[in-house]
């Protein structure tokens, strides 16, 4: 049985990238992003192609996230992100809405909206998350980004 297959490669070339990042919790969101940033560097990313967008907290990324997928300016968004349990209920809340918000946003543009939002329990488990002993999730955004991007020409290609 002969299939098709088709992937999108790793590779940036021309695209233009947003990345939306929430300055609650900057400590981790900035390390998230140098994450980003070097990953569509190192992907031959240019600077200029790449706008940064900061946000109060992770539950406005959604709204500036759909704006910008909206805007026909961009490719792929990335959104950045860092919330991190505390004595309440309040990260279950935010996390839920965020991840749907993102989602839809995606679904409902029809661009690349990649959720970087790191839902941890602990300050330790975001510093390893954020360039720590478990990577960086913000590089891992850039190059679910990248990725998409190009499977999404590649489809588009193949129907025309």
């Amino acid at each position: 049985m002969k299939h098709t297959l088709i992937e999108g490669d790793l590779l940036v070339r021309d695209a233009s990238f947003a990345i939306v990042v929430s300055r609650w919790n900057e400590l981790i969101t900035r390390r998230l992003l140098e994450g980003a940033l070097e990953t569509f560097r190192r992907h031959g990313g240019a600077e200029d192609n790449i706008t940064v967008l900061w946000v109060p907290g992770s539950f406005e990324l959604p709204l500036v996230a759909d704006r910008l997928a909206k805007s026909g300016k961009y490719q792929a968004v990335c959104c950045l992100g860092a919330v991190i349990q505390g004595s309440t209920m309040h990260h279950d809340y935010i996390n839920h809405q965020v991840a749907a918000g993102i989602m839809r946003s995606s679904q409902e543009s029809g661009v690349p909206v990649l959720f970087g939002v790191l839902t941890c329990e602990t300050m330790e488990q975001a510093m390893d998350r954020a360039g720590g002993k478990v990577g960086n999730k913000g590089g891992e955004a850039a190059l679910a980004a990248i990725e998409m991007v190009n499977l999404l020409q590649s489809i588009d290609q193949n129907q025309a």
